[in-house]
Formats: C-alpha cells, structure tokens, sequence
C-alpha cells in the first residue's frame, strides 16, 4: 500500500492548483480547468485508464467522481446515450458541465454534485457504473484538501460505501467497475469486497512511468461472489 505519510501527495495536491481558468491539453483536444479542481494534465492516470475502457455504445454510463469530465465527455463522443457524472466538488461538477458544452454533448451528459450516489434520485439504471476512485489509503483522522480527496480515500470509507451501493443502481447485465493503481492497498480492498459477499477482477491494466517509478493502473470488475 502506498505510504500518504510521504510528502508526494501534498506537493501533486499544491502542484494541481490553479488560480483562474484555464485550458490544458489531454490527448489531442483542448480542456476547460476550473480553479480548484484536479488537474488530470499533471497525472498520467486518467488518460491511462481512459485506455483500459470500453464504454456501453448506444447504452447509459455513470462515472463517480467526474473532475474535469475527461471520462464522462469521452463516454459521450464515444456513442453512450445518456451519461451522468458526480462529484463532491461543486466546482468539478461545473468544469464537467463546461466540457460538456465545449465538445457538444451537453445534451447527454449530466453533471451531478453528490457524494457518491446520495443525490442520483432521479437517474435511470446504468449499464455501467465507473469510478476511477481515489485509491491511495489515508488515516480516518487526517484533515484532507479538496485535492487530495481526488486520489485519497481516508479508512477506505468511500470504497466501502460503493461496494455496498453500486449495484443498486445497475440495469439488467449491468456491470460495476472500478480503477486502482498499485499505489492502493489491494488486499485491504479485496477484504472490503468480500465484506459484501463480491470479489474484484482484474480485467485489464497498463504500466506507466510516473516520477516516482512504474505505477500499475487497473480496471476491475466488482462482481457478486
């Protein structure tokens, strides 16, 4: 399990902010970047599991955790019917509904403030649930930005409620999926998933270099035991 203690994450978090919008480039397009939302140009984690995906083509997408909306856009272009996205950052849920409009696809794309699915009282049912969760483990205690809740899930609480809550929201066949890194602590994981009567499979991954060396990214599948 990667160790929040060292001071990685606190110089990404500071290294993250900017003070006023802004664009930044991912993968040949041009982004919106709000103030005070994550920036995915400074990782590449987000365009290595937006590889790993396979989005439901003509079906219905939920992604948790949107930030910019790299994900949910991309679901849309990709031919997705209906997309929603959340965010516990207002401000990330508003830098979604801009990339939205700013790739023509506002009308399928729906950008929701929400701590995971708490405010989805009104969604359809999806063919898949996605959320490239913030899988580095912290203490319960620790007093945690904005920015460092995007990659930093204090006691795993956040994991143990979408373990609990994702199927709840899935269409006949649907499926439940879920990003990690090997910067997580994958038997910790593992023992919450079996909490549920569920397990984790790996469906696919990619090695990247970051600057603190090789970093595994993952796409999982939670299935019922």
């Amino acid at each position: 399990m990667y160790d929040y203690t060292q001071p990685l994450s606190r110089s990404e978090a500071s290294r993250a902010e900017v003070r006023q919008q802004t664009d930044i480039e991912l993968s040949g397009k041009e982004w919106t970047l709000l103030p005070d939302v994550f920036s995915p140009a400074h990782s590449k984690s987000s365009l290595a599991h937006l590889s790993l995906l396979e989005f439901p083509v003509g079906g219905t997408f939920l992604e948790i955790g949107s930030g910019i909306g790299l994900i949910a856009v991309e679901a849309a272009l990709a031919g997705c019917r209906a997309v929603y996205a959340t965010d516990l950052n207002p401000a990330a849920v508003k830098n979604t509904e801009l990339n939205a409009e700013r790739f023509g696809v506002a009308d399928r794309v729906t950008a929701v403030h929400s701590d995971l699915f708490d405010a989805l009282h009104d969604a359809p049912a999806f063919d898949v649930v996605y959320w490239h969760s913030n899988n580095v483990w912290a203490p319960p205690e620790l007093d945690l930005t904005a920015h460092e809740l995007a990659y930093v899930d204090p006691g795993y609480e956040a994991h143990r409620r979408y373990f609990r809550e994702a199927r709840n929201h899935l269409a006949p066949g649907g499926r439940v999926l879920i990003a990690l890194s090997s910067r997580a602590g994958r038997p910790e994981l593992d023992e919450l998933a079996a909490a549920d009567e569920q397990r984790l499979i790996t469906l696919d991954s990619t090695t990247v270099d970051e600057p603190e060396g090789p970093v595994v990214y993952e796409l999982l599948e939670l299935v019922t035991r």
